[in-house]
């Protein structure tokens, strides 16, 4: 391999300088001294564990550290762009780092953001703040037909499969958040040994090609999904309807990923590309899908059970709101994905034009459970770009109840966004099936790094909701969350966005809702 001969080379070469310093002439100590510097600095980087580039990349791994050193606009030029090619802000990735590692995110001169441009948001501060909580807010999931509720973090691990994810990352992240208390969603590709062995809180997530309990044909296969989400680690499940990053659209493994690993923890043939349909078997209208919520939820034993979607018409959500109504069952939790998620495989039409934004879809959501008296019932969760304090914070005052957080868990694991998400060669083993290249990543190092990431940006949630007067997620309102609309004008969200009161819809739907409650029909899918 590359790095093992550059570190052979560069020992060779650096033994040879000085075989021949010692017995040929002093003045070979010139290129001695350098080259038994490079030497040294080859075997340390190939043997350290905090840094998973510099394992993969030894010597050669320094150059993108020497960018970071530079202008900030070179480093972002070219170290910080994700994977749809749309710049991720600078410093939002500097405070996940700077998290995971345990060091101060604090930095002078203030702030970057253009609080004048229109579009930017900010919390509305108190002038009696109230004393910080002590330990991390939990919110309970689980409704009336639960049995076993589940008690959430406030942050918590998105739904990232392993396929997607070197098993080495998905140990990571799941003994991350066994250390930390928090819970770790799968992801469609299945349950494997990696989100099992380290003994982590797990939501289970189920997509359209049911990876894990699936039948030959490709079927829900209720025996095997029982067995297994009976397991101690799953502690919820979640059905996947749709994703923010490709709504609508079904995901594609390449046949030549599908080692003998991943197909038997997807059930699928190895060596077969593997294609996930864009749509269920298990439901075709809004009242078979709340049916089929409700068998799940009977097979886990009442474990909790919820589905994730990317919000798109409001008359169909709606549709699942009346088919709940009359079922007189609803899930235990929902959690809305927003159309700027990340992923390292979508089509950029997807990620750039269809699906809502999460705060849009959120507070549809919200509003929607509330006009029909069913969000006493649901937990709802929020996930998209959710990387700190800030962003939980604001998340909660549009109708999440806790929140998940992919792309800053990657950027904990070590990610540099070297945009290879889709070509197995992530110079940092995080997303790669290389088992080369993912032995690199460290679990015990990067394990702390995910906890460490997780429990800070926790603590900075609870201390802005402090400086603003409260002491509980609960206490939050839209009106503490500002939008400047142009240059000269400022809204509140309680007073750019219709809240329904609880029932509303059931009682008086309002002007701008009555159409598409007449509409919704609990069993269609209507647009």
């Amino acid at each position: 391999m590359l790095k093992t001969t550059l570190v052979v080379l560069s020992v060779s070469l650096a033994a040879g300088a000085a075989l021949a310093a010692l017995f040929l002439s002093p003045w070979w100590w010139a290129a001695a001294g350098p080259l038994l510097l490079l030497a040294f600095t080859a075997v340390h980087d190939l043997t350290q564990r905090r840094h998973s580039l510099l394992r993969n990349y030894p010597l050669a791994g320094h150059l993108r550290y020497a960018l970071e050193a530079v202008r900030p606009e070179l480093q972002q030029y070219f170290v910080e762009r994700n994977t749809d090619g749309r710049p991720f802000d600078r410093d939002t990735r500097s405070i996940v780092y700077e998290r995971a590692k345990g060091t101060d995110s604090a930095e002078p001169f203030g702030t970057e953001q253009d609080l004048y441009l229109p579009g930017s948001e900010y919390l509305m501060p108190s002038m009696a703040p109230c004393p910080v909580p002590t330990g991390q807010p939990r919110v309970r999931v689980g409704g009336p037909d639960c049995t076993q509720p589940y008690d959430m973090a406030l942050l918590n691990v998105s739904a990232m499969s392993f396929g997607s994810l070197s098993g080495n990352a998905v140990l990571a992240l799941n003994t991350g958040a066994r250390l930390g208390g928090f819970a770790h969603d799968t992801g469609e590709g299945g349950l494997s040994e990696y989100h099992l062995r380290p003994g982590g809180d797990l939501v289970w997530e189920i997509g359209t090609g049911y990876f894990g309990c699936r039948t030959e044909d490709g079927d829900f296969d209720a025996r095997q999904f029982a067995e297994k989400a009976a397991l101690p680690q799953v502690k919820c499940v979640s059905l996947k309807i749709s994703q923010g990053a490709k709504p609508g659209i079904g995901g594609v493994l390449p046949g030549a990923k599908v080692n003998a690993e991943i197909a038997r923890v997807r059930g699928v043939p190895q060596g077969e590309t593997v294609v996930s349909p864009p749509h269920h078997r298990v439901y075709s209208t809004p009242r078979e899908l709340v049916r089929f919520l409700a068998r799940m939820r009977e097979l886990t034993g009442g474990k909790p059970v919820g589905f994730k979607l990317c919000v798109g018409s409001r008359r169909e959500f709606l549709a699942v709101c009346k088919a709940m109504l009359e079922e007189d069952t609803a899930p235990d939790f929902i959690v809305v994905d927003g159309a700027e998620g990340g992923t390292g495989a979508a089509p950029l039409e997807f990620a750039d034009l269809v699906g809502l934004p999460l705060g849009e879809g959120l507070m549809t959501v919200h509003d929607a459970l509330v006009g029909t008296g069913l969000r006493e019932r649901v937990t709802i969760g929020a996930s998209g770009k959710v990387a700190t304090g800030g962003d939980l914070v604001r998340r909660l005052v549009q109708g999440a109840d806790f929140t998940n957080s992919a792309r800053a868990m990657m950027f904990a694991l070590g990610c540099i966004q070297a945009q290879r998400c889709h070509t197995n060669t992530c110079p940092v083993g995080v997303a790669t099936q290389d088992p080369r290249r993912a032995r690199a990543l460290d679990v015990g190092d990067k394990s702390q790094r995910v906890r460490r990431y997780q429990e800070a940006t926790v603590a900075s949630a609870q201390q802005i909701m402090a400086a603003m007067g409260v002491a509980h997620p609960g206490g939050l309102r839209p009106h503490m969350l500002l939008h400047r609309v142009d240059p000269h004008t400022v809204r509140s969200y309680a007073q750019l966005h219709e809240w329904l009161a609880p029932g509303q819809l059931l009682a008086s739907p309002p002007e701008g809702w009555a159409g598409d409650w007449q509409a919704a029909d609990p069993d269609r899918f209507t647009r």
